[in-house]
């Protein structure tokens, strides 16, 4: 009997139910799109480029360690998960208060807060909700499958693309609002609200 070439690993449903939680989990506010948002409302589209590019890159690497075994060790090891948590919610505060001073564009090379490509990349492995997403992702369409491989080379291209989608329509909205926050004192409180929203993130992964 000749076996059946199946093209997709996966069916219609599966397809379907990923790209809604990958278009939840992307879209939705979070570190890297409040991140994108303010530094190309602060430093512009282009500069804020190097860290929209760091996102899906740093993300599809925690993916292939999480698909390799990585993460779950990580969350059967209590201590190691809080030392990623404390790093990642200690990050997140620092920068909420560099950003909450901010009152005033960037026009040279100087501002008030500068995360590039490295430290992008790096913020995926200290954020715990890119940690659990990904877990979520190997639990429920990878691991355990005949066709892991298979489908482990649909998702990760698809959970780039959003994260890079997101991130830079995040980072185009930021830089639309620059000229209208260079009036007055919009700056220093959009950047406030920014700051607001990695404080209320930090805390939402203290509880993780």
């Amino acid at each position: 009997m000749v076996r059946q070439f199946k093209l997709c690993p996966m069916n219609w449903q599966e397809f379907t139910a990923l790209l809604v939680l990958a278009t939840a989990m992307s879209f939705s506010p979070g570190p890297n799109t409040t991140l994108s948002t303010a530094l190309a409302a602060n430093g512009g589209l282009p500069r804020a480029m190097h860290f929209v590019l760091a996102v899906p890159i740093g993300w599809s690497l925690l993916l292939m360690l999480c698909a390799g075994g990585v993460g779950a060790l990580v969350m059967a090891l209590p201590s190691l998960r809080w030392v990623i948590k404390a790093f990642g919610i200690g990050y997140l505060l620092w920068l909420a208060w560099k950003l909450s001073g901010s009152a005033t564009l960037a026009r040279g090379g100087d501002t008030a807060v500068e995360v590039g490509f490295k430290q992008g990349v790096m913020l995926q492995f200290v954020n715990i909700k890119a940690w659990l997403l990904a877990l979520t992702l190997v639990a429920q369409w990878i691991a355990g499958q005949p066709d892991a491989l298979q489908r482990y080379a649909i998702v990760a291209p698809v959970m780039l693309v959003f994260a890079f989608a997101s991130n830079f329509l995040y980072a185009l909205v930021g830089s639309l609002l620059r000229h209208w926050l260079a009036q007055g004192r919009r700056l220093l409180w959009f950047n406030r609200a920014m700051a607001a929203v990695l404080v209320l993130t930090a805390w939402w992964m203290l509880g993780v």
